[in-house]
């Protein structure tokens, strides 16, 4: 007899319909598992046959063959334990052959004893069911919640089974859940952390927002306890808000990794990435025997921030800069290439020196200048070019270290000015035919094209250009962050203080690294 089940599978951060044929012959009980499986999925032939055995399931006794389609395409992972399970029951009369099981995906591990287990990448094979025209997704009761993210297709979660066999043969009621899409709207936003929790450190806090409001990304240089790693951590505070598209394709890659935490369905927030400096290129960009997201991927539509920028090995932080350009990340391999997004904001935050007070006004620093030199050129040249700002932090005064007032605006403040900033750009790119951007993406025809400078603002570029030795790239970015500044200002045309204020962000290019 024969059999047609589906299932999904995943490649780079999407899912796939994988489709399990069986066929079971009355002749020398056997079990053939054919359609490039992984070791992972050769195994479920065990988790198979045990799993009926200790629910109390007649395991067909017949030649079994198995097949996996597309047989070209590998499979991997033991999400296909379930769909293979009940191809082999309807080929062998257990689930009733007329059923029609045509419009339902299954994915689940076995557990000897009959329980579903939690599978990764839930979310992204549940689009893929959704998009492939698919009713009904049984999944595990833990990634449930998971699946009920994903809107137009009902979700049904399983525990066992046997109770799963009753109710395909109509038997037994399992009701689908409801979709959480109402949840996500009442919880965005929700943060623990608020920029008026930082002391001080005004022109920092400014520079943050443009940065937020351009996209655009952002050194920050400071002696210890200035506040580097507050703002930093406080700066998805004020982007714009995650929109629910957003939240699932970051939520994929989340899900592909097996970095959701207990409970958590789908991203409310915006993420936040802080790896340590003694991190891998591979754990950065990604990569692996079989490709994994890396922590790029993982801070897509979030943010990066790498503490400690100099004591990151240059080979590290190298990798970095083709996902900056690109948004994306595509590593190859023999059996298969897989592309997985990171469209971020980098914070990077560094000491002047290794000792940390190299221009401090009163702590003395104890490093040679061939010492300072030699920290600071730790960072690579083509990685600073790509950072748009560049701020210095100074040390805080008593007064501003003990004050008990709050007196920072909110980081609800900052958003909405972030937020209308960027839709006002949007408005722009949209009336001049072009799909909306940040400004920090424009490129070099976008630039002419955008960026209007008056007269006045022409003679301090100018000007800038000669005292500091910008280079064609530097000039660019300098006119970027102006567009961001005019942006705030809603102001189409960049006047003289824009440009004034944009060169006043970039003004450490001679300081440490001219």
């Amino acid at each position: 007899m024969y059999s047609k089940i589906y299932g999904a599978g995943i490649s780079g951060i999407d899912g796939f319909i994988i489709t399990v044929e069986c066929s079971a012959r009355n002749k020398i009980p056997g079990f053939e598992l054919v359609g490039l499986p992984d070791l992972a999925v050769k195994e479920a032939k065990e988790r198979v046959r045990n799993a009926c055995a200790n629910s109390g399931i007649q395991f067909p006794v017949a030649t079994l063959t198995v097949n996996l389609a597309p047989a070209d395409k590998k499979k991997e992972g033991s999400a296909l334990d379930l769909p293979i399970l009940l191809a082999i029951l309807q080929a062998g009369a257990v689930i009733f052959p007329e059923r029609d099981l045509s419009r339902k995906c299954f994915i689940g591990e076995l557990s000897l004893s009959g329980e579903l287990r939690a599978v990764r990448g839930v979310l992204s094979m549940c689009v893929a069911a959704r998009d492939a025209g698919f009713s009904e997704f049984y999944v595990p009761l833990a990634n449930a919640e998971e699946a009920a993210a994903v809107e137009g297709i009902n979700v049904i979660p399983v525990s066992n089974i046997a109770d799963l066999v009753r109710h395909l043969n109509g038997n037994l009621d399992m009701p689908s859940i409801a979709c959480t899409t109402g949840t996500y709207k009442n919880t965005i936003n929700h943060y623990d952390k608020d920029f008026s929790d930082v002391k001080g450190q005004a022109l920092a806090k400014r520079a943050m927002e443009i940065a937020a409001a351009g996209g655009h990304n952002i050194l920050l240089i400071g002696p210890p306890g200035t506040g580097k790693s507050m703002l930093a951590k406080r700066l998805p505070t004020i982007l714009p808000p995650l929109t629910f598209d957003e939240a699932i394709e970051s939520t994929k890659v989340y899900s592909i990794s097996g970095s959701l935490r207990a409970g958590e369905s789908l991203l409310f927030t915006r993420p936040f990435r802080a790896p340590h400096h003694t991190m891998s290129a591979v754990s950065l960009v990604g990569g692996g025997a079989n490709p994994m997201p890396g922590e790029v991927s993982l801070a897509h539509n979030g943010v990066l921030f790498l503490d400690e920028l100099p004591e990151f090995p240059k080979q590290v932080t190298d990798t970095l800069r083709q996902p900056l350009e690109d948004g994306t990340v595509t590593i190859t391999r023999a059996a298969a290439k897989v592309t997985f997004p990171c469209n971020f904001m980098l914070v990077a935050a560094m000491n002047p020196c290794r000792c940390g007070y190299f221009g401090h006004p009163t702590k003395e620093c104890t490093c040679k200048p061939e010492d300072v030199k030699r920290y600071i050129s730790k960072i690579s040249g083509p990685l600073l070019d790509r950072i748009d700002i560049q701020i210095e932090l100074p040390s805080l005064s008593y007064a501003e270290i003990s004050s008990r007032e709050e007196t920072g605006e909110r980081s609800e403040v900052i958003r909405e000015r972030v937020t209308a900033a960027r839709e006002y750009a949007n408005c722009r790119m949209r009336a001049a035919g072009e799909r909306p951007k940040s400004n920090a993406d424009l490129d070099a025809a976008e630039i002419k094209r955008f960026c209007k400078t008056d007269d006045a603002a022409n003679m301090i570029l100018q000007a800038a250009y000669d005292s500091l030795g910008l280079s064609a790239r530097g000039y660019d970015r300098v006119l970027r962050v102006a567009r961001t500044i005019a942006d705030l200002d809603r102001s189409e045309i960049i006047c003289a203080q824009h440009i004034a204020e944009a060169i006043q962000l970039r003004s450490l290019d001679k300081k440490y690294w001219g």
